[in-house]
């Protein structure tokens, strides 16, 4: 069964592994900068962040143009200003991987070259009320004040057809209403699939690696299930200790038996009134 189950943060795999390819990396950074046309794929270079063999952050996208600016990108379903502050930690690592990659000496007398940074949210899921085309640390965190270091995210969440980043938005909500119809299953996957080609929404990309994606939004683990579970565990575990507490102090009183213990508190179990047991003697 959980074959058959989509991974919740597929948007985020399709996106990835959408502009990995370089051909769709290039057609982004058009609509980014459509006055820009002479920029070629040999031009761009992936800097995203990437830490296969230890648990630490990684970005979606972040692309380098011709050594003069670099980008990053990143795909959000839901609205949080806090991406203002991933996107700043997210470009402080490409910085230092840069300076570290270019050989450039921070601590010398001579001023370093750097690029000039972008930063992008793609918002795909759904809009709040007059949703903002910028946020900023001084503007959203600080209330306009002048702060030592800002960060400027420009907001993208229309969806056109005519460009990249409008399909892939498209996309998005396509599946979400897949989703809605069939749950998270391998029919909701196929459907928008099917649909997005139908609708000529990233239609070349679909069909050139149509098995691909398949795979890519399948998973043998739904991220969200795991997640949840994880956490229905920590609060059934609280409630248990909980009751245990209760049921120890209602012992010592004399309210209940031992033999009662399970008939008030039904969230223990024979165990737990073993331990109970024991530690009301103990302090007896």
């Amino acid at each position: 069964m959980a074959q058959n189950t989509p991974k919740r943060k597929i948007k985020d795999s399709v996106f990835t592994n959408l502009f990995q390819d370089k051909k769709y990396l290039l057609r982004l950074y058009k609509v980014l900068h459509p006055e820009d046309s002479n920029v070629t794929e040999e031009d761009i270079k992936d800097v995203t962040i990437k830490h296969i063999l230890v648990d630490a952050d990684y970005n979606d996208l972040g692309f380098s143009v011709g050594g003069r600016l670099v980008i990053l990108v990143e795909s959000q379903s839901i609205w949080t200003l806090n991406i203002i502050i991933r996107a700043l930690m997210y470009l402080i690592q490409t910085y230092h991987d840069f300076f570290k990659r270019t050989k450039q000496n921070l601590y010398g007398s001579k001023k370093v070259n750097m690029p000039k940074p972008e930063l992008y949210v793609i918002f795909t899921g759904e809009k709040p009320k007059n949703p903002p085309d910028i946020i900023s640390l001084s503007k959203d965190f600080f209330d306009g004040e002048k702060i030592a270091v800002d960060a400027e995210v420009k907001v993208l969440y229309q969806e056109d057809e005519g460009n990249i980043i409008g399909q892939y938005i498209i996309f998005c909500k396509v599946y979400n209403e897949q989703r809605k119809k069939y749950g998270q299953t391998k029919k909701a996957v196929t459907e928008t699939i099917r649909i997005c080609k139908n609708r000529n929404v990233l239609k070349e990309y679909l069909e050139s690696k149509e098995q691909e994606v398949v795979d890519i939004m399948m998973t043998l683990f739904d991220d969200e299930q795991v997640l949840e579970a994880y956490a229905e565990d920590i609060k059934n575990n609280e409630a248990r200790k909980t009751a245990k507490r209760n049921a120890i102090t209602m012992l010592e009183k004399g309210r209940i038996s031992v033999e009662e213990i399970l008939t008030f508190f039904p969230e223990l179990t024979s165990d737990d009134v073993k331990e109970i047991e024991k530690e009301v003697m103990q302090l007896v």
